[in-house]
């Protein structure tokens, strides 16, 4: 089950890497119980090669902040944790200081299935910089996984042009957890339904499922067991056609839903799930129609994505529903989103200006963004976005319309005369979450208008084009300033 929704705090705070809780005790120890972190969540590039991604995963967030902290059995288990240099890693005191730990932070977030991209934050967290440290990995955990999936959703989906999509994917799924987290975040980018009941009963997901090979290979023959299914499903009838000969599988077919409609029920579909699923489809929709059954629709499966399905279609199949699992549930051919969270402004205490910081690197594309970012998204009349801004919200003044492209200094945009709005929304505000205004069904309707507005050139799958991500001018210098100043060697004051 998810974490933030079934399990118990210590299972949340200790889901977390050894280095977010030594790095706590080490602040604790140095006296900086009042320092403030601003840390960002972003990613570097687009997943699966294409032109956006899908945010998801931050409707958990503010249950995760509120179920965060230390219980008995979870500071038992820390005290008995050895350093490698042998005793005890973890100090008296500190474990003392988890007891009563509460997070303290505050939270903002880009609304679940809204469309984010490459380098913009798409999660900002701010607090303390003990709480904010410890918060990282499952915070991390929660966005990164599900991004990803609510992603390659949203483009298997795209491919599948209107047709309905069903997870399938729960049995290749990284685990129980990862199976849940398949079915929320794939709804959320756009699949109708899922196979995995839990994930029904956890989120109000419409859940879909028919029968397997088994069930026909349990009876003496293939028309028995679909008039046995019929039987037992007339509401719910899909009959899966390859077990033995899919040729003759549409044959039977046929006799059960002939059967069926002197009985007053009708056979739903059919499913076929190996084979050249272009050529099957097409001979079963013509057998089909010239029996008057025009009216059972055929779904297919078998190791599906967003380049067959669109394959398939090119070849003219007549499919009207998918099932789509492996290649879904594990993200083929890209495991992991790679979204990273980055310290990039700090204080002394939460009265204190904020000073920015920024991480370097020999490998330029690592180099990290300054300041209290903030993101504006910019539409033109027609209410389709054009184009995002990254600002520093600590610092003063109006940042303009004028930015710069957040790769390239050359390169810069005139976003004037143009509509815009705050991306980030807040989820939390000092440990307390906010009172949560929606659910998935509106996540879902979100994604489903941002990708219809989304230039088609942006949505494609074959060398989308890039869609501008860039900085407002004062944030650009404030970036080349720091980026000088730490290369030449005289460090922060």
């Amino acid at each position: 089950m998810a974490l933030t929704d079934c399990t118990k705090p210590t299972d949340v705070s200790l889901n977390t890497d050894l280095y977010e809780l030594t790095m706590a005790q080490g602040f604790w120890e140095s006296g900086l119980m009042d320092a403030e972190g601003c840390f960002n969540v972003f990613f570097r590039e687009n997943p699966f090669d294409g032109g956006f991604a899908v945010a998801c995963g931050m409707g958990q967030i503010a249950d995760l902040v509120r179920n965060f902290r230390f219980d008995e059995d979870a500071v038992s288990y820390l005290a008995g944790v050895q350093a490698p240099g042998g005793g005890p890693m973890f100090k008296r005191g500190f474990l003392d200081y988890l007891r009563d730990f509460r997070m303290r932070v505050s939270v903002w977030a880009v609304p679940e299935g809204d469309l984010v991209f490459p380098r913009e934050p798409m999660v900002r967290v701010q607090g303390p910089i003990i709480d904010c440290q410890l918060l990282e990995t499952a915070l991390l955990n929660l966005v990164n996984f599900q991004t990803l999936v609510a992603t390659k959703a949203a483009r298997v989906v795209h491919a599948a042009e209107g047709h309905p999509v069903s997870d399938f994917g729960l049995r290749r799924a990284q685990g129980p957890d990862g199976g849940l987290a398949v079915a929320r975040a794939s709804y959320i980018g756009g699949a109708g339904s899922t196979s995995n009941v839990l994930a029904g009963k956890v989120y109000g997901i419409p859940v879909f499922g028919t029968h397997a090979h088994s069930w026909v290979m349990a009876f003496p023959n293939e028309l028995d067991a679909f008039r046995a299914f019929a039987k037992s499903s007339p509401k719910n009838c899909v009959l899966l056609l390859d077990t033995y000969d899919v040729h003759q599988g549409i044959r039977n077919a046929i006799v059960v839903a002939k059967e069926m409609e002197a009985a007053g029920e009708r056979l739903a579909a059919v499913r076929i799930d190996s084979g050249d699923l272009a050529k099957l489809s097409k001979e079963a929709r013509g057998a089909f129609d010239a029996e008057g059954l025009d009216y059972v629709r055929i779904s297919v499966s078998n190791d599906l994505d967003e380049y067959t399905i669109q394959s398939l279609f090119a070849q003219g199949a007549p499919i009207d529903s998918f099932g789509v699992g492996t290649k879904l549930a594990t993200c083929d051919p890209q495991p992991s989103l790679g979204g990273v969270y980055k310290l990039s402004a700090t204080r002394p205490t939460a009265g204190d200006p904020w000073e920015p910081v920024i991480k370097l690197s020999e490998m330029a594309y690592k180099r990290t963004i300054p300041g209290v970012q903030s993101v504006r998204r910019f539409f033109d009349a027609s209410g389709c976005p054009v184009g995002d801004m990254i600002c520093d919200e600590s610092a003063q003044g109006d940042p303009g319309t004028q930015m710069v492209d957040v790769l390239d200094d050359l390169a810069s945009y005139d976003l004037s005369g143009l509509e815009s709005r705050e991306l980030l929304v807040q989820l939390v505000d000092g440990g307390e979450p906010l009172p949560a205004s929606e659910g998935i069904e509106e996540a879902k309707a979100r994604c489903r208008e941002a990708l219809m507005r989304l230039d088609p050139a942006v949505r494609r799958f074959l060398n989308p084009q890039g869609y501008p991500v860039g900085l407002e001018l004062g944030l650009a210098r404030l970036r080349r300033e720091l980026a000088t100043r730490e290369l030449m060697g005289s460090g922060r004051k």
